[in-house]
């Protein structure tokens, strides 16, 4: 094996041009599905991101109406959904995926909170658990979060966002500072931010207005102060934590079931729902794949037009060298050992091509990511299955040819001119 190893090296070097030649269709090939792939893999990455963020791994349940959210100031408190009790979060939490849960009700914060004669435009108010702030991965940036003594003594303080503050304070330290939320004074008592800073890729204007509405702000005050604010209790929302992006799809699910078996409500088209941003991310991603997977089928016809330029010039060596095959066989060379030189010299050849269509693949990807700004992630499996890949196709259009030489009568080889 390893002598026709040598003299395979030995022939591709005596006909580097042709050789070079031969190998350009696979090159191309591994070269251009190398790209694709990594390509793929990156997009996917991205858009796994864009509705994501950086692994912070949270999923929210709340209600939904038909196929849209159930929004409480417009619809008011539905009959038949309770508010969620101590109990059920503690049955939501014991959920195998599910590594913590916290509850919460929201508001948009128009018209509703202002520092002096500054007001949160495009903000959102939030009434929150103490744990809430755990469960969503917010640090504490200065002051502090909510405690069991503001939960029993009904305080009405505060805590921002870094979005918020700068918004309502304008780069001024708003601990200790009130704020007035639906005309009702509240002390600020911290600013927070999210642990894993994430700016989504924006490549278009849809893009930046997503995350604009996104990032817009959030004031926080403590959920014992919600009705206090707007007059009734309210079924929460419900946000979970996973241990593992894969988790949540799972978890979502669990969670909405176990709040539906609680409801009494007789339009069934009133229900808890996972916001399932990873099936989102899926369902994306599989449409994304499956358009590419037809460039992968495409680029795959220069690798048969490349295994076929290997097969004619295997013939064409055969050819050349009819007395070396007669002499070898008449001094008692059997015809595996001459089927064997030759598939090893057709691998070989193919293989070279392979590493080289790979090295041209991870540049001309980098090359794409550079012009068009989308990410690429480089594949070893794919690499490595390209060379392989490449290894046979050299071995399946390598056998006719390897097949003829070993047949040769070696009287008539002898005699060839």
């Amino acid at each position: 094996m390893f002598e026709n190893i040598r003299l395979s090296f030995q022939g591709i070097w005596s006909h580097k041009m042709r050789s070079f030649l031969t190998m350009l269709g696979i090159i191309i090939g591994i070269a251009a599905i190398i790209a694709i792939v990594s390509t793929i893999t990156g997009t996917n990455e991205q858009i796994k991101q864009n509705l994501i963020g950086a692994g912070d791994n949270n999923v929210t349940v709340q209600l939904h109406m038909g196929d849209s959210t159930y929004e409480m100031e417009y619809n008011g408190i539905p009959e038949g959904v309770p508010v969620i009790t101590g109990d059920v979060l503690a049955e939501i939490r014991a959920v195998d995926e599910v590594k913590d849960a916290a509850l919460y009700v929201s508001r948009e914060a128009y018209n509703t909170v202002y520092h002096q004669n500054t007001g949160l435009s495009g903000g959102k108010l939030y009434g929150v658990e103490k744990e809430y702030f755990d469960v969503c991965n917010y640090l504490v940036r200065s002051g502090r979060v909510f405690d069991d003594g503001d939960i029993s003594g009904f305080r009405k303080v505060a805590v921002l966002d870094e979005d918020s503050a700068e918004a309502l304070f304008l780069g001024e330290n708003p601990v200790g500072k009130t704020i007035e939320v639906l005309a009702e004074p509240y002390v600020v008592i911290g600013v927070v931010e999210k642990s894993d800073k994430f700016e989504p890729v924006i490549n278009t204007m849809e893009d930046y207005y997503m995350y604009a509405q996104r990032g817009s702000g959030t004031v926080f005050v403590p959920y014992v102060a919600w009705p206090g604010l707007y007059g009734y209790d309210e079924p929460q929302k419900l946000v979970l934590t996973v241990n593992k992006t894969e988790d949540m799809t799972a978890a979502g699910k669990k969670s909405a079931d176990i709040l539906n078996s609680y409801l009494s409500v007789t339009d069934k088209n009133l229900r808890y729902e996972a916001i399932d941003l990873l099936k989102q991310a899926k369902d994306i991603q599989d449409l994304s794949r499956s358009t590419n997977t037809m460039l992968i089928w495409i680029a795959g016809i220069s690798l048969l037009v490349g295994g076929i330029g290997v097969m004619n010039i295997m013939l064409v060596s055969v050819t050349e060298r009819t007395q070396e095959i007669g002499l070898k066989k008449a001094i008692g060379a059997r015809k595996s050992k001459i089927l064997g030189q030759f598939l090893t010299e057709a691998a070989v050849l193919t293989s070279l091509g392979g590493l080289l269509g790979v090295i041209v693949g991870i540049i001309l990807a980098e090359v794409i990511s550079k012009l068009t700004g989308t990410l690429v992630a480089i594949s070893p499996p794919a690499a490595v299955g390209a060379v392989v890949f490449s290894m046979v196709i050299g071995i399946v259009f390598g056998l006719l040819p390897s097949y003829k030489a070993a047949n040769l009568n070696p009287i008539d080889a002898l005699r060839h001119e």
